[in-house]
């Protein structure tokens, strides 16, 4: 495996560069491991998809720390690709994100992405979302900044501002979250690529864009986020999204039809799975010790 300083150094290093950084939604253990097999610079650890998949909940603030930092410990000590996790608003005041970012370095995180939502939290492309005081989160961010043992463990910041309280605003929190220390800016749900682009020349930092299917801001081709100068996009919805709608067709099909046989879901073959899963390393440990 690659050491985590190494992975952290490598994504660092592009971020900072503004060499666009395309990161896939990942939400257990399977999509990483299919992920980690492919090109990817990086992974995004989506807290929409892990609180559903691992609670069945709505990414509402239900999720714990404890949940969450453990989930990205697996994620990022199961891959050599550097995972970014979604720590929603550092769970709770400045005490709780000094804890939240010293966790989350420790369990192999390359980058952390907190937000200026007021708790409980809300999904990002969900309407009703409110911030707090700009001056908080710049506290927040400071903290976080400051908390951080390894340089390059990026502080990602968010602000939901844009849904309620105008553009203007998010920028203006946005640069100040970008003085107080961030990495990465992250102004959320932009509706237009105009706003994309307003976004690219106001704020002159590396940027993150959030592009969700179905979501409130429109997809932007990697041609154009690169040309408007954004250094990490990630894609957090595809993989959560694609795998319910193959659940819902094959077990529709069985409950249909009374077998898988004549589905039209492609499936992965169980022999790959089998690699995947780690069981040809099973087979040679039992080759050579057991009896």
């Amino acid at each position: 495996m690659i050491p985590t300083l190494t992975k952290r150094a490598v994504l660092a290093k592009r971020i900072r560069e503004r060499d666009l950084v395309i990161a896939p939604g990942v939400f257990d253990m399977i999509s990483t491991l299919v992920a980690s097999q492919q090109s990817h610079p990086a992974l995004y650890m989506t807290g929409y998809g892990t609180v559903a998949s691992y609670l069945g909940l709505p990414d509402a603030g239900l999720a714990s720390f404890s949940d969450m930092v453990l989930r990205a410990g697996q994620m990022a000590n199961a891959s050599d690709t550097p995972l970014i996790a979604d720590a929603d608003t550092g769970f709770g005041g400045l005490l709780n994100v000094q804890h939240t970012i010293r966790g989350f370095e420790t369990a192999g995180v390359a980058a952390i992405q907190i937000e200026d939502q007021q708790f409980p939290k809300k999904c990002g492309h969900t309407v009703g979302r409110l911030v707090i005081p700009k001056d908080e989160m710049v506290q927040k961010v400071k903290v976080a900044c400051a908390a951080r043992s390894d340089p390059n463990f990026l502080i990602v910041a968010r602000t939901d501002a844009r849904t309620g309280n105008g553009l203007e605003d998010a920028i203006e929190r946005a640069l100040a979250y970008r003085d107080a220390g961030a990495d990465v800016l992250f102004v959320e749900s932009p509706e237009s690529e105009e706003e994309f682009s307003a976004v690219a020349a106001a704020i002159d930092a590396p940027l993150l864009a959030n592009m969700v299917e179905g979501g409130r801001s429109p997809l932007i081709t990697r041609a154009r986020l690169a040309e408007l100068g954004y250094a990490l996009a990630i894609y957090p919805a595809t993989g959560m999204l694609a795998t319910a709608t193959a659940l819902d067709s094959a077990y529709r099909h069985i409950a249909e039809q009374g077998t898988s046989m004549g589905s039209e879901v492609p499936l992965y073959p169980i022999v790959d799975m089998h690699k995947l899963m780690g069981f040809e390393q099973v087979w040679d440990f039992e080759a050579r010790w057991g009896e």
